[in-house]
């Protein structure tokens, strides 16, 4: 074998490895567009119009501090909805502010029981 032959061997060598790697490449793309595609085919779809009351999600909550504490507040009064994914809210307080669009959900009470306090027990206290 002379070193001609060497080269070629190598270079064919180095040309299967590329191939493969496209080859993962490519299968990569087309799992994470499915999984894309099963996603986004789960998620629900939800068009909020004015006047809908919501709840916010908190993320800072930590979950160790407070394990039953919930992570939704509110309930908050949507006043404006804009075009690409934001919410303007209003607070019981009058105070605006915006959010995104997947940080809520809607709040199935009732809106004249969304300012009332709910009555709370205490497991300390029975």
């Amino acid at each position: 074998m002379n070193w001609i032959e060497a080269v070629e061997q190598r270079l064919n060598g180095l040309n299967e490895l590329d191939e493969f790697l496209l080859k993962v490449y490519e299968s990569s793309n087309l799992y994470k567009e499915k999984m894309k595609k099963y996603h986004h085919k789960n998620i629900e779809k939800h068009d909020f119009v004015v006047g809908d009351f919501v709840l916010l999600f908190n993320a800072r909550l930590r979950l160790f501090l407070d394990k039953v504490k919930s992570k939704w507040t509110g309930p908050f009064l949507i006043t404006h909805v804009f075009p690409h994914g934001a919410v303007e809210l209003k607070n019981k307080e009058g105070v605006k502010f915006k959010v995104k669009r997947q940080h809520i959900k809607i709040y199935l009470g009732h809106a004249e029981k969304a300012n009332e306090v709910i009555e709370a027990y205490y497991l300390d206290e029975v």
